[in-house]
């Protein structure tokens, strides 16, 4: 009984349609049949001639013992095959070399056959016929004797060599070959498990090779070399070879298709995840990146940008709309594009130009600062009659505290405009005002761009403050990249690395702040209009401390107005005896430090005065910090009060000489001083060796005493030519053992010739001179223009000596009168 083990079965018993099957094409796996262990297929063949009618296969080639179903449906073949049925007769099956052949001859069929019996025939529902064939004996085609009514042939019929029962390398051969047959028939299909174990337990040798011969996945023209094969033993080493070859190409085309199909596994995972994510998101009311994407056009749609940029954001846009949610380059797209709709392109706030009111807005927040005023002033008025013209680039500079960026705030109210502010304080990095490129992870744009975005008008007041203290290192120069920024006739295009799309900066009103000019670069000053904002007086710093500073401080420590006031004179005593400074940020902090102590005190229910008076202070601020800045008299040769200017403002300092026994021609210097002042000593020291008759000095003295030139305090540096007069005096002083004119200072360089060159910084040098108790003052020449330009008030009580050369400094400075105890 045949038993059929095969993936597509079902066909073969006729409950599926044969629609695309050709004839005679082989489309499924060969039958299993069970066999003796000495079955040699051999019954019925005594009756086979030498001529036998041949059944032509398409692509199939059949083995003896195997059992293998046809679909028949060319005329001659089925003839042939009713005949043989109805006469029980055996039939020759051989495969045509070329399965496109409708009418094979000899030369199309291969040569080696197989004589096969017709087991059964199945009539298929779609009107199709299957044969079951039997192959029994191979042989060999000689020729085709006829072709009517079908083919004919004359056959030799050929014998298979079988090995020694006794050939063990025979019996692993085989063995190897079931294993390998299961495996093959494993990856190809599913197959029964009793076909497994046919194969496995059939002792049938020459069956089993022929089945798997049958059954290896390779072509006709393959199988057909197995065929010819006549040694069993040869026959299997081949057909070994050919299962590893076709079973390895099986595996890796099943890790292949593992792979793939895990691919699209986790890719429909990801999808079907993704539309339950579109889902609940449009229940929710639409898909938040496709609603961002819409609200970006939409404000895009507003703005009123050049064609330019337009035509850049639709790009972007749409590169923006083609990238997938989960993509790293998403936000990334999404951040630039956001940043150039954030942009306030042509969008400016609308002026206010009326000048009465900025001047009022200017005085209401500051007091004093009268020049600075009116050329901030000057400025608007230009502007409310140019109309369009570039917003002019400011530089306020002056000590600290002096409220040089409250002033730009104030301008910003005045003008009706936004005000934004960077600090440019240590930064030494150009992509802060650059910006870095989009290659760069982090990347962003520059401050300007970013605080543009705050402002969110094309036309704001921007403070750049301490622009002086720019730094620059291997990351570049970011004062270099400030110069396009300030420069009128370039930032109307200026370029941002990551925006990289030139904007208009032009409507914008920078105003930078600097303590110091020496350290900004020249090509950064010339882009910029400098205007000094020069310390306070006294008076001027009771006023800003009676009406701005009292009553912030009472505000921020939750005392109500009008519960706490200060005397003029306590108000005084805090700038003479606790602050230092032009400014006037050190007595905002020693006037908050009386409010907390008095914040605490009313915490605490305890009594507060309703006045602080002067006596107070040492409770609330401790003992008074500075008295050096005091008149010092002159009951000494050789000590001479000069003037001097730093980053905080102007003060005095003393220049000290003395003489002592010695060689001669030894000059000491200390006091911490910079090359520039030990250059102003050796020239004063030189200029009365040469000019020591114009003094009354002998000669001797130059020989027989050692000078010694001081300048305390000697932990702070000290540097600069403006005490050039100073030490002068102070060395003809010594040789002479002359008083020194009582509340007397000077400052001014000095040259070898002994002319006296201007020197910078005046006024606060006179607030120092002020604060000191100074009632004269010797200046060059050339500095009368800047004490004309100095208010009244500055200068009240003050007396002035305009000199050209140190002679006259000379005569000015000492008297005839000798000190008590001269040394000679």
């Amino acid at each position: 009984m045949i038993k059929v083990y095969m993936k597509e079965r079902k066909r073969v018993l006729g409950t599926e349609s044969f629609d695309d099957i050709d004839d005679n094409i082989g489309i499924v796996m060969p039958i299993l049949t069970d066999c003796d262990v000495d079955e040699d297929f051999t019954e019925g063949m005594e009756k086979v001639g030498d001529v036998l009618p041949i059944l032509p296969l398409r692509n199939m080639v059949l083995f003896p013992g195997v059992a293998l179903p046809v679909v028949v449906g060319r005329p001659k073949s089925m003839r042939l095959i009713k005949e043989a049925v109805h006469k029980k007769s055996l039939i020759g099956v051989v495969c045509q070399k070329d399965m496109a052949t409708e009418e094979p001859g000899f030369d199309d069929l291969y040569e080696t056959g197989v004589i096969a019996d017709v087991v059964r025939v199945l009539e298929m529902p779609d009107g199709t016929t299957t044969v079951i064939l039997q192959g029994k004996k191979r042989f060999e085609l000689n020729e085709i004797s006829e072709s009517e009514p079908y083919l004919t042939g004359k056959i030799t019929i050929l014998e298979d060599t079988m090995p020694d029962k006794t050939d063990r390398e025979f019996e692993a051969l085989i063995s190897t070959i079931k294993d390998l047959t299961v495996k093959m028939l494993g990856a190809v299909a599913d197959p029964p498990r009793d076909l497994i174990f046919s194969i496995k337990n059939n002792k049938n040798i020459l069956y089993l090779i022929n089945f798997s011969c049958s059954n290896i996945p390779s072509g006709a023209a393959e199988k057909q070399q197995l065929l010819l094969i006549s040694d069993l033993k040869d026959r299997a080493y081949r057909l070994l070879f050919i299962l590893n070859r076709e079973y390895q190409l099986v595996e890796l085309k099943a890790s292949i298709q593992m792979k793939t199909h895990e691919d699209i596994n986790q890719q429909q995972k990801e999808y079907f995840l993704q539309q339950q994510i579109k889902t609940i998101q449009e229940e929710l009311g639409g898909n938040i990146n496709e609603l961002e994407i819409k609200e970006l056009r939409e404000k895009a749609a507003k703005k009123k940008w050049p064609a330019s940029v337009a035509e850049i954001f639709e790009k972007e846009i749409r590169k923006l709309e083609r990238l997938h949610p989960q993509s790293p380059d998403f936000s990334i797209q999404t951040q630039y594009v956001q940043t150039i709709v954030n942009l306030p392109w042509n969008e400016c706030s609308k002026d206010n130009f009326n000048l009465a009111h900025a001047q009022k807005v200017l005085d209401r927040d500051h007091y004093g600062l009268e020049k600075v005023k009116e050329r901030i002033i000057e400025h608007l008025a230009v502007l409310k009659l140019k109309g369009d013209m570039k917003s002019p680039i400011i530089c306020l500079y002056g000590p600290p505290g002096v409220g040089k960026t409250s002033l730009g705030r104030s301008v910003a109210e005045a003008l009706n405009r936004k005000y934004v502010r960077i600090s440019l304080g240590g930064l030494h990095d150009e992509a802060e005002i650059r910006g870095h490129r989009r290659t760069y992870i982090g990347a962003m744009c520059g401050r300007i761009i970013q605080n543009l975005q705050k402002a969110g008008t094309s036309n704001p007041v921007f403070i750049l403050d301490e622009i002086d203290k720019v730094t620059n290192d291997f990351k570049g120069d970011p004062a270099s990249a400030l110069l396009e920024v300030l420069d009128p006739e370039q930032n109307n295009a200026f370029h941002d690395n990551y925006l990289d799309v030139d904007y208009d900066l032009s409507k914008v009103m920078f105003i930078a702040t600097a303590n110091n000019l020496n350290t900004i670069s020249q090509p950064l000053l010339d882009r910029m209009e400098l205007i000094e904002v020069s310390g306070y007086i006294m008076e001027e710093k009771v006023e800003i401390a009676t009406k701005h500073l009292v009553p912030k401080q009472l505000s921020i420590h939750g005392i109500d107005k009008g519960k706490v006031k200060f005397q003029k004179k306590t108000l005084q005593a805090i700038i003479e005896s606790y602050t230092r400074e032009s400014g006037v940020r050190e007595l905002d902090k020693k006037i908050a430090k009386v409010m907390r102590k008095l914040a605490r005190k009313i915490a605490s229910d305890e009594s507060i005065p309703s006045v602080i008076k002067p006596e107070d202070l040492h409770e609330y601020l401790g003992a008074v910090e500075y008295t050096r800045d005091k008149y010092q008299g002159n009951e000494y040769a050789g000590v001479v009060t000069g003037l001097a200017w730093t980053a905080v403002g102007g003060e005095i300092l003393f220049v000290e000489s003395s003489l002592s026994k010695g060689k001669g021609a030894k000059l000491t210097l200390t006091g911490n001083l910079g090359d520039v002042m030990k250059e102003s000593a050796m020239l004063a020291l030189e200029y009365i060796h040469a000019h020591a008759s114009l003094f009354n000095i002998n000669e001797d003295m130059f020989e027989n005493w050692n000078v010694h030139i001081h300048v305390p305090e000697g932990a702070i540096p000290k540097d600069g030519p403006s005490a050039g007069i100073t030490m002068v005096t102070s060395l003809v002083s010594a040789f002479t053992q002359r008083k020194v004119k009582s509340n007397l200072a000077m400052t001014g360089e000095i040259t070898l010739r002994g002319k006296v060159l201007p020197v910078g910084g005046i006024k606060e040098k006179i607030l120092a001179a002020k604060r000191a108790g100074i009632k004269e003052l010797i200046l060059c020449k050339e500095n009368r223009k800047d004490i004309e330009e100095i208010k009244s008030e500055y200068l009240k009580g003050l007396t002035f000596h305009y000199v050209e050369d140190i002679q006259q400094v000379v005569d000015l400075a000492l008297l005839r009168e000798k000190v008590r105890n001269p040394l000679f």
